[in-house]
């Protein structure tokens, strides 16, 4: 099968395409032909030998946690009627034409819902949503996004503003901004300039956001710490920003913040099915859409992944195989 390996860490020109031999389902798992797979920023963070201590990864291996596609092959023990069925699925080797993953790591996709659409959920979907259940938002609350151009930081937009609250985004640049406001945002503010912690501010009358949501990281998580209002929460989840948002526990308690790092917890499989399931539901409804930004093939992963640690993709990234 075609895939993408990486053989040694490094920068976006690791990533090798190849002909790799086909996976076997084994017990309990199902061989899925992906047509689309998905790309987080995560994936070049590994790929340049980050994060060993959190991802052990051994070398060569298939980037990617997955993606969308059609059920081939089952192993022993797996219902037979999966075979021919539109599934996301999670496992590792997503770069790839095939992988094999075990059964209850896998979804079934509406029929209303896309390759692109359901690949782009796989997990920014599943992020949104738990998010949410952190820190849940209503009509009267202010929430900051930031990062709101990315994958689960526009879904956010949508949701949060799909709850009646008042949603302030923070972006780099015009482009991802014009996405912010087109996905729902009320405000939009370019995070990349100095003291834009201050124009969050501003926006909701100097009393600080109900909510932010972090999903920049580093610095810029540090700044959106300082827009949450006395008593309010902060969640972060991302890394983008030059890794994990810090946030001094005497400080947050001194100002009643509620401090949640969403990277902290592993779901369960279990828990993960449900919150795709609930993310596919909504998108077949159409009550929310993931902004694909750039699809590419995937012998062009390095492309995706140059674009992506270039801040340059607008909203989700994919590779079509």
């Amino acid at each position: 099968m075609h895939a993408i390996e990486v053989r040694e860490f490094g920068g976006p020109e690791v990533l090798i395409a190849r002909e790799l031999p086909d996976p076997v389902a084994g017990p309990g798992q199902v061989v899925v032909g992906l047509a689309a797979a998905d790309v987080i920023y995560l994936d070049t963070l590994l790929r340049g030998g980050w994060g060993g201590e959190h991802f052990p990864i051994n070398l060569p291996y298939v980037p990617g946690g997955g993606g969308a596609g059609t059920v081939l092959t089952v192993g022993d023990g797996v219902d037979p009627a999966w075979v021919g069925r539109r599934v996301l699925a999670r496992g590792a080797g997503g770069y790839a034409a095939r992988m094999a993953t075990d059964v209850d790591q896998i979804v079934p996709v509406p029929d209303e819902v896309g390759w692109a659409d359901a690949a782009a959920l796989l997990h920014d979907g599943v992020t949104a949503i738990e998010l949410l259940r952190h820190a849940p938002v209503a009509a009267g609350d202010t929430v900051l996004v930031a990062a709101a151009a990315g994958g689960a930081g526009s879904l956010l937009v949508q949701l949060a503003s799909g709850s009646g609250a008042r949603v302030v985004a923070g972006a780099r640049g015009e482009r991802k901004l014009a996405l912010a406001r087109e996905l729902g945002a009320d405000v939009a503010v370019d995070y990349s300039e100095d003291g834009w912690q201050h124009r969050v501010r501003a926006a909701t009358g100097g009393d600080g956001v109900s909510v932010a949501f972090d999903g920049a990281g580093g610095g810029l998580g540090g700044a959106a710490f300082d827009t949450v209002a006395p008593g309010g929460k902060f969640v972060t989840y991302g890394t983008a920003g030059g890794g994990f948002t810090e946030i001094d526990p005497e400080l947050a308690a001194a100002r009643r913040v509620q401090v949640t790092n969403a990277l902290a917890r592993q779901l369960e499989r279990p828990a993960v099915r449900e919150l795709l399931a609930e993310a596919l539901t909504l998108t077949a409804a159409g009550r929310i859409r993931p902004a694909i930004g750039a699809t590419h093939p995937l012998d062009r992963a390095a492309d995706a992944h140059a674009a992506l640690e270039a801040r340059a993709t607008l909203g989700k990234s994919l590779l079509l195989t």
